[in-house]
């Protein structure tokens, strides 16, 4: 007769959950496209910022980003200066890209993330001798905004 202890029972239990965690954590990210201006430096820099992040990216430089962000449904008050597609969901402005890992692990329902605006030290952002600001990054969808997680520069507080 076999013998369970409940440390046993739980990694039996566990096992499969982690193998897909793991299998999730190893898996390719998904294609990003990136449509942005065709002069905006920190446009570029956030890009880069992704990039580094082991995201693949294509940028698309346009003159009509507006016609982009309200096919999007991007709210007004949450734009920013570029905009993102990934996966099904619409990432707006300087969104650090541990908040975008985190959007595609856990799926929620909503369309995507936003940092309005342009936030000192947020990735793309930095500036040389200036404290990094703290901003939130909101998701935002059908069901209203609320706020997704909070950053100093590209680290989550």
């Amino acid at each position: 007769m076999i013998s369970l202890t409940r440390r046993s029972f739980l990694g039996i239990v566990a096992a499969p959950a982690l193998a897909t965690r793991s299998a999730q954590a190893n898996a390719p990210l998904p294609n990003m496209r990136v449509t942005k201006g065709p002069s905006c430096g920190c446009c570029a820099a956030w890009v880069e910022h992704v990039r580094k992040a082991g995201f693949p990216v294509e940028v698309v430089e346009t003159n009509e980003l507006g016609r982009v962000k309200a096919r999007l449904g991007v709210p007004r008050k949450l734009a920013s200066c570029h905009t993102a597609e990934i996966d099904g969901y619409t990432i707006e402005g300087h969104v650090p890209a541990g908040a975008i890992r985190r959007l595609l692990a856990e799926r929620p329902p909503v369309s995507g993330l936003a940092v309005p605006g342009m936030p000192v030290g947020s990735p793309g952002m930095e500036v040389e001798g200036a404290e990094p600001e703290t901003y939130d990054v909101i998701a935002f969808g059908l069901g209203g905004q609320h706020r997704f997680g909070r950053y100093k520069g590209a680290e989550p507080t």
